[in-house]
Formats: C-alpha cells, sequence, structure tokens
C-alpha cells in the first residue's frame, strides 16, 4: 500500500466532533461549566444532547469566543453533557465531564460558523503514581476533601497517575497555555515531575 493510500484509509477511519474552542482547557475525568448564548453553539450542544453524542473543546490559538470561528489548538477534550438547565432567558447553562483526549488532524468552518474536525483519539499510558510522589497523593487528598465534588470530581483515582496529574493540571492557578500544555504530554511521569517541581517550588508539599 502507498503511502497516499495509507493516509486516506487512516482519513476515512477517523471520527468527525463539533468543536467548541474556549478560553479554557477541560481535563479528562474533569468538569467544566459553561454558559451557551450564541445561536451557532446552543443548536450544535442541542444537536449533541439530542444525539447523546459528544463534542470537543479545544483552547483558543487565535480569535475569540465569541464572532468569527476561532482557530483551536490541536490537542483537545472530549466533552460530554451530564447537566444542563435553561434558567436565564436565552442563555443554555450545561455542566460536562471530560473524556478522551484527542488530536486534530485537520477542520474545516462550517456554514453556520462552527467548527468541525477529524481527530485521531490519544491513547492514555496505564500507571500508578510512584513513590517519590506520594506526597502530590497526600496533598490532592485534602484538596478534595476541602473543595469538594464542585471542582474535584469523584470517583476519586489518587493511584492513578494520569488522574492525579490531570486534577492538578485543573486545579493549579496557572495560564491556560500552561494546562494545555501539560494535557498535550504523553508521559503521565513528565507530567507529575513538572507539577512537582511547581508544588516545591511554591512550598505547597509541606517539606
Amino acid at each position: 500500500m502507498s503511502e497516499a493510500q495509507t493516509e486516506t484509509a487512516a482519513d476515512a477511519n477517523r471520527e468527525v466532533l463539533p468543536i467548541f474552542p474556549l478560553g479554557n482547557v477541560l481535563l479528562p475525568q474533569g468538569r467544566m461549566k459553561l454558559r451557551i448564548f450564541e445561536a451557532r453553539y446552543m443548536d450544535m450542544i442541542a444537536a449533541c444532547m439530542q444525539a447523546n453524542s459528544a463534542f470537543g473543546i479545544c483552547l483558543i490559538e487565535h480569535g475569540n469566543e465569541v464572532g468569527e470561528a476561532a482557530q483551536p489548538h490541536r490537542v483537545g477534550v472530549e466533552a460530554r453533557v451530564i447537566d444542563w438547565d435553561m434558567a436565564q432567558q436565552g442563555m443554555l447553562g450545561i455542566t460536562v465531564s471530560g473524556g478522551r483526549r484527542f488530536r486534530i488532524a485537520d477542520y474545516v468552518v462550517t456554514p453556520k460558523n462552527t467548527v468541525e474536525a477529524s481527530i485521531d483519539w490519544l491513547s492514555e499510558a496505564d500507571m500508578e503514581v510512584p513513590a517519590e510522589y506520594a506526597s502530590m497523593q497526600s496533598l490532592l487528598q485534602l484538596a478534595a476533601a476541602d473543595k469538594g465534588q464542585e471542582v474535584i470530581a469523584a470517583p476519586y483515582r489518587f493511584d492513578d497517575a494520569n488522574w492525579v496529574g490531570y486534577r492538578f493540571t485543573e486545579i493549579l492557578p496557572i495560564p491556560p497555555l500552561a494546562r494545555l500544555r501539560l494535557l498535550e504530554l504523553e508521559d503521565p511521569t513528565l507530567r507529575l515531575s513538572i507539577i512537582f517541581q511547581y508544588l516545591s517550588d511554591h512550598k505547597l508539599l509541606g517539606r
């Protein structure tokens, strides 16, 4: 099979996701509350809810949340609506849960001024938290008890290196682009080591 034929076969197997470009980063197994007021995104979310399907959330690379369709960064996270309300007229409130990471292979701007992307799912290494980062587990347990379900959602997986790394990425006071860079990492141990250094530098580990 030629290289061109291989690429064509890969393209045919790619899923297409509607993309919601945002100024923040959704993390796997995380939660995010959104207020939707633009008709294009209300229609997009309503279609996903009706079909019980997912959409993707990506950090904006160029552009804005409102107006012309923004250019998304290439790595994002699958989002599924788990709660919604219409408490305010003309505004849809939703809570989404983060699923799998993906990388955008290509995308188009639709006639409705939304983004649709062909994506590849990114795998996650199954790994326990190494012993040298046990203090991070203890700190995250304290944070979960203090902040509650609204900030750190159950089920808790304090032994899972990916889960611990993503939860710190979610709650640390760092810029969205820094969150994205941590999300993009393929090695959960590297993610933990970077966060461990941040926590140590800010004297948050009680050592």
